[in-house]
């Protein structure tokens, strides 16, 4: 059984996109529900990436891209000098919508490339927990016996310049979601987005 990466719907008004990985299909998914939310004019948005353990560069930068008009979403550094630097597209089909990212612990690697970018342009506010801290770029070496050794090459780093890797991202209103909460099927976090 596959789910889809991206799934959406509007509540009050309230667009609500929920991106479990950032794979192949994430950027078309992600551009389509924001255009479906730009057609029966929302008047917020709601990015769910809780839980989210990441996937595709290509796939993060697109989404930034979905807010962000040609600006940085990441860069990359490699003992302390700026190798490579990511920018947004032009086609920006929610700039200006009043938005929040929903993180937490699980919000990893692309997510939390997202919500750096998001938070670093002001183009979102952070509602949540902490996220995992997953900021390492890796690069992957065959090895002559047939087995595979896992170097990392660089770190990521916000457009601020925030290092990602073992430090996550601090969400701008800190709301827990406690087993109960979940037992009884409240989301705060939701609610307070």
């Amino acid at each position: 059984i596959t789910s889809p990466s991206v799934d959406s719907t509007v509540v009050d008004g309230i667009g609500i996109m929920t991106m479990r990985r950032f794979d192949e299909t994430t950027s078309d998914l992600a551009r389509k529900a924001a255009l479906d939310f730009k057609s029966k004019n929302v008047k917020g948005v709601i990015l769910d990436l809780r839980g989210n353990g990441g996937g595709l560069l290509t796939a993060a930068q697109d989404v930034a891209g979905l807010w962000l008009n040609n600006q940085t979403v990441v860069s990359e550094r490699t003992n302390g000098k700026t190798t490579d630097t990511l920018t947004s597209g032009g086609d920006t089909v929610l700039d200006g919508i009043p938005t929040v990212v929903l993180v937490n612990s699980g919000s990893a690697s692309a997510s939390e490339i997202v919500s750096g970018a998001l938070q670093d342009h002001k183009a979102a506010t952070l509602i949540g927990e902490k996220t995992f801290g997953k900021g390492s770029v890796q690069k992957l070496i065959n090895l002559g016996d047939g087995s595979v050794l896992k170097v990392t090459v660089a770190k990521w780093y916000t457009p601020n310049g925030k290092n990602i890797n073992k430090e996550g991202i601090e969400p701008d209103k800190k709301v827990d979601l406690t087993a109960a909460d979940a037992n009884a099927g409240r989301d705060p976090q939701l609610d307070a987005a």
